[in-house]
This record gives structure tokens, sequence and C-alpha cells, in this order.
């Protein structure tokens, strides 16, 4: 397999960067070739708030994943998420020229670039615009308008919107890191790619991504994403109660929530007492078990059930937007003990832990396939896609015009289309906008230097 088809998710995160190269082998399965980590000292709850720091973060990341692997990095695909990040509902509609011919992916591209013309608060730009269902000529309910006759061709779309500071200054720190960025997705998306599978998005299913700094909810039914959410908390929420509460340094609260924490304070009894070494020769500090887990459990309540009134706003109460598959934890925070039986009993619903090994190839490292790095094997993931794409076109384009004359080409041609149908499918549009996003935002970088 030739080395250019290589590509690189970079997750900055509250606790930490990470950057993973990757490729995909022959079984279509991703083979991971090198990762870095470094602790994220710049990024507060999803978003940048010390440039120089985060770009050395970036630096030290990339470095450690090049020496690994042998591969040098340039281009990257980022993912974003943050407090900022706000969800709506939007329909819209037009009116097409010529009413005898067939719908096609131009009348769809002429529908998502009107939706991007909607005006935003101020300061805030549209990340993605992903179709729901469509309507045509009044018949509702189409998941797949392509080919059908019609006049007026209306959607249902899902909008996420961010801020536009936010989302330059992380273009600003990769390229400071000197990358260029190659493409930029919603982190939930991204933990959705790689730990849900088709079966539980049809089906219906919340995806919780509990990260450092911040809680992402992305909800799928159908087989179409419906609902995305971002939570401005997560686990480090959590270690700083137990800072507070037991009075003790951060690094020990951290290392207590992962060695002893549980989110469920029944489960301990009140003769278990840990010992922590005090500061400069104090006294060591003792904690029982019982109140550890009691302060861990009050937070982590108060987080579940924050995403449980989103899942609730999305509508899964009602027939149509029942969740069957109910409830899919993953990132760092899901490996806390007792979760899983905890977010069970406060929404009722089926839960299970999300393991990035879906797509990962046989006897990859098993680290890769702890949650903590679902965003970043989705990312990875998004990137690899993009060139399955760009030969598809490349195919398509190489191909059709020089043999037009023969049925081969024909075939192509029909193989092409039903695969690109597929895949708007799978991941509706709004990449052609994302990449003309990711253009404008690498002239707007150009200009700032």
């Amino acid at each position: 397999m030739e080395n250019n088809k290589i590509a690189v998710g970079l997750d900055i995160g509250t606790t930490k960067i990470v950057a993973m190269i990757g490729r995909k082998n022959e079984y279509d399965k991703i083979e991971v070739l090198g990762i870095g980590k470094a602790k994220s000292l710049g990024v507060k709850r999803g978003v940048v708030n010390n440039i120089t720091q985060t770009i050395q973060s970036i630096q030290q990341a990339v470095d450690e994943a090049e020496s690994v692997s042998g591969q040098s990095i340039e281009n990257v695909v980022v993912g974003i998420a943050g407090q900022h990040i706000r969800s709506l509902h939007h329909s819209d509609y037009i009116t097409r020229d010529n009413a005898d011919e067939v719908i096609e992916d131009d009348d769809i591209d002429n529908l998502v670039n009107q939706v991007h013309k909607l005006v935003m608060l101020p300061g805030e730009e549209i990340i993605h615009v992903l179709p729901q269902e469509f309507k045509v000529d009044s018949q509702p309910d189409i998941k797949e308008p392509i080919g059908m006759y019609g006049g007026r061709l209306e959607a249902n779309f899902h909008v996420v919107v961010g801020q536009v500071s936010s989302i330059r200054n992380i273009g600003r720190c990769v390229k400071s890191a000197g990358l260029s960025l190659s493409d930029i997705t919603l982190e939930p998306l991204a933990s959705a790619s790689a730990v849900l599978s088709q079966e539980e998005k049809e089906a219906g299913v919340a995806l919780i991504d509990i990260g450092g700094g911040t809680t992402d909810l992305a909800i799928f039914k159908d087989g179409i994403i419906r609902h995305t959410a971002v939570i401005p908390f997560g686990g480090n929420v959590i270690t700083e109660d137990i800072k507070e509460g037991c009075s003790i340094i951060e690094k020990q609260a951290e290392l207590l929530k992962i060695k002893f924490g549980s989110a469920w304070p029944g489960e301990n009894k009140e003769t278990e007492i840990v010992s922590i070494p005090g500061l400069r020769g104090r006294e060591p500090k003792e904690i029982t078990l019982k109140n550890l887990s009691k302060i861990i459990h009050a937070r982590v309540q108060e987080i579940i059930e924050h995403v449980y009134l989103e899942i609730k706003n999305y509508g899964h109460e009602t027939q149509k937007g029942k969740l069957i598959a109910g409830i899919v934890l993953t990132g760092g925070g899901s490996q806390l003990k007792h979760l899983r039986q905890l977010v069970e009993y406060i929404t009722g619903m089926d839960t299970r832990i999300g393991y990035p090994n879906e797509h990962l190839a046989g006897g990859s490292d098993d680290v890769l396939s702890s949650p903590s790095y679902a965003t970043a094997v989705g990312l990875l993931m998004e990137g690899l896609d993009k060139f399955t794409k760009e030969e598809a076109i490349e195919v398509l384009n190489t191909v059709a015009p020089e043999t037009t004359t023969e049925e081969v080409t024909e075939e192509i041609i029909e193989e092409e289309k039903v695969t690109q149908r597929k895949e708007y499918k799978a991941k509706p549009k709004g990449k052609s906008f994302l990449e003309k996003f990711t253009e404008r935002f690498k002239e707007f970088l150009d200009n700032a230097e």
C-alpha cells in the first residue's frame, strides 16, 4: 500500500492532545502506525485559551507520533468541540427549473448551500449542515431523493453552529505547529463513527462521550444524525470536586478517581480507607472510599441528568423517536467504575461502554481500543474516508471521457454512482461545504500572517 494513503487524526482535548497516524489495510480495516500524546495545557472546556501552550502540546504529540511511525506528518483532520457549539433544526426548499428532469446531486448541493446562507448570531459560523428527510412535491419522508422526478425539493436539516473565533484559534494552533488542516469535524460525530455500529444508528442510539472538559452527545435514529450537543463539563469537574472535598492536590485527586473512584456509593463500606501522603512532611490524610464515591456520585449524576435532558429534548419518549439501542458511553470518563449501572438507573435505558476497536485491524495494540481514544480513531477514519471519496471521483473523471462508447465505462460509472450514493446516505452532504470551509479557513490564516 502506498504511503500517500496515510491520514492523521488530531484530537485537541482538554486533558490530552492525541495525534494518530494510520492507513487502511487490504481488509479495509484501520492499521494504526503510530500514536503520540501530550498533556493539554492550553485548552479549557474544549476551547483553546492559551495558543502558545496548545501549539507546544500539538508539536509534542505530533513529534512522538512521527518517531513511533517513522512517517512525517503534514495534513491533519481536527475535531472541534466546546461549549460554543450549538445545533438547530431548519427546513428549507428549492423550486427546480425543470421538473421533467430527475433530481441530482447538484439539486441537493443547491439546497444545502441555501441553508448556509442562514443568518447566524454575530460571531457564529455554520460547521455542518446535515440533511434529515426530504420531501418531493409534498411526498414526505424520503431518505434518498436522487433519481426521482419533482419540481419542489424540500428537506429538514440538522445545522451545527460554532463560534468563528474558537474555530479560527484551533486553525491558528494547527498552522503554527507547522501542519496543514485537511478537514475539521464535530467531535461527537467522529466518536460516533468510531464506536457505533450501523445497526445501532438505525435502531436509535445516544452516544455520550465523556471527555475531560466537555461531555458530547450525538443521537442517531434511522441511520441519520438527529441531535448533537456539547455540555460544558466532563471528568475534570469530578477531579476538582474530589480536590476540594478532600483538601488534596489535583494530581492525587485524579489518581484517587481512577484507582478507587466509583459512581455508586452503596458499593463501599465505611471501613475502606485510603491514606494519602501529606505535602512536605505533613501528616498523611485518610479518606474513606464511601466519601469519595459520594462526591463522585453527586457530580456524575449532575452530568448524566444534563445529558438526559438533551435526550428528552430530542423527543426519545415519542413513538417515532424511540432509541431502541439505548445509550453508548465512550471517552475517558466512561471508564469510571459502576458508571454504566448509574446511567441505566437514571435514564432507564440500556447502556454499554463503546470501544473504538470495531474498525481497527486485528492485532492492534490494546491501548488503542480504550474509550479515551474514540475521538482520535474517528478523526483518523474521517481522514481515510476522504481518500476513498477522492479516488472515486478520480476514477469517474479519468475513465468517463475516454471510453464513453464501451459498456465497461457505463458499469464503472454506475458502480461509482452507487457507492457515492451509499456514501451520501451514510454521511450526509455538508462535506463539500466543509471542504470550502477549510479552504476559506486556510485563506483567512494566510492573510492573518
